[in-house]
């Protein structure tokens, strides 16, 4: 990856895409941005509208509608690009409609000289992951989907409520699918450097270990909740995005629960799936392995096997 820039280009300009651009732009997370988007209007009009905010934004960034042929200096191309999630929709769902789109959008950005790395949004993510991997033939290091970084967000803000302590200070991860079989592995969740549960057992009068997975539903229904209430979901998901890309360009080693190929860790081959990871500057550096009681193993399975069986229903 060129280092002595920071080029993004998005394809996808709707309301996941512009969320994420609107955050670059607000925390100056790159120097070059490019909108491309089936709508050429669309991107020229977006482009406009963050440009005229930028004496405000305390950014130098470079904004503009493109091209595929932009893509070739491109440091990290986002995909935002897809159908929209119906009300009651479940990601897998999307799959098939999804599909149809990438085909259209993998093969122009590899022919443009493209050699940066791939970030996926569009759901479902990780089947969609899998999909521009093989599209493109990259390496899976290079191939990152958002996963389940919002939704481990999502966790940390309802435990940070809960505990009435800083989320940034709750250390707990959601994994497998970003979707229905996502699970919370309680045995790795804690508060500093106190698991969850011993503290919930320590203080029985303030917390109770009932709420754990009453929490764990919380965090799994919340996107069909806002989906509901205001029709999709854009700002969380566009900041975890650019959490993922600032880990990428600062060279962070941070570790995030991307969408990431398995090839061996958890006992789980050939299938992308949310897992804590550490990021650089070459994309995922690597997979950690956490320490998952039996249960959460089954878990863990049964959410890989549902995603590796809908995949290999496609034709890629």
């Amino acid at each position: 990856m060129r280092t002595d820039q920071k080029k993004v280009v998005l394809i996808g300009a709707g309301l996941v895409g512009m969320s994420f651009a609107y955050a670059l732009l607000n925390q100056n997370a790159c120097d070059q941005l490019v909108l491309i988007d089936l709508d050429k209007n669309r991107a020229e009009g977006e482009a406009m509208d963050l440009n005229h905010g930028l004496a405000f934004a305390g950014s130098h960034m470079k904004i503009c509608a493109g091209d595929y042929p932009d893509c070739a200096d491109a440091d990290i191309v986002a995909i935002c690009a897809g159908v929209a999630q119906k009300p009651g929709e479940s990601r897998i769902e999307l799959l098939d409609r999804n599909a149809q789109v990438f085909r259209s959008i993998v093969g122009p950005v590899v022919k443009s000289g493209f050699s940066g790395i791939f970030l996926v949004a569009t759901n479902p993510v990780d089947i969609m992951t899998h999909v521009t991997k093989d599209l493109s033939k990259f390496p899976a290091s290079r191939v990152i989907g958002t996963g389940t970084t919002l939704d481990t967000a999502r966790l940390r803000y309802l435990l940070g409520e809960y505990f009435r302590i800083d989320p940034r200070n709750i250390h707990a991860y959601v994994m497998g699918e970003h979707g229905d079989s996502e699970f919370v592995p309680w045995s790795q969740a804690m508060v500093g450097t106190k698991p969850v549960e011993e503290l919930c057992r320590e203080y029985p009068d303030l917390y109770d270990l009932k709420r754990l997975p009453e929490i764990g539903e919380e965090v799994r229904n919340a996107a069909q909740k806002i989906i509901a209430a205001k029709k999709s979901t854009y700002y969380g998901i566009g900041m975890a995005m650019v959490r993922i890309v600032r880990a990428i360009f600062g060279d962070e080693h941070s570790i995030l629960t991307v969408s990431a190929l398995l090839e061996g860790k958890y006992g789980q081959q050939g299938v992308y799936a949310g897992v804590p990871c550490t990021l650089s500057r070459e994309g995922v550096e690597r997979v950690i392995s956490l320490r998952l009681l039996e249960e959460e193993q089954r878990k863990m399975q049964h959410s890989c096997d549902l995603l590796r069986d809908v995949y290999q229903q496609l034709k890629i």
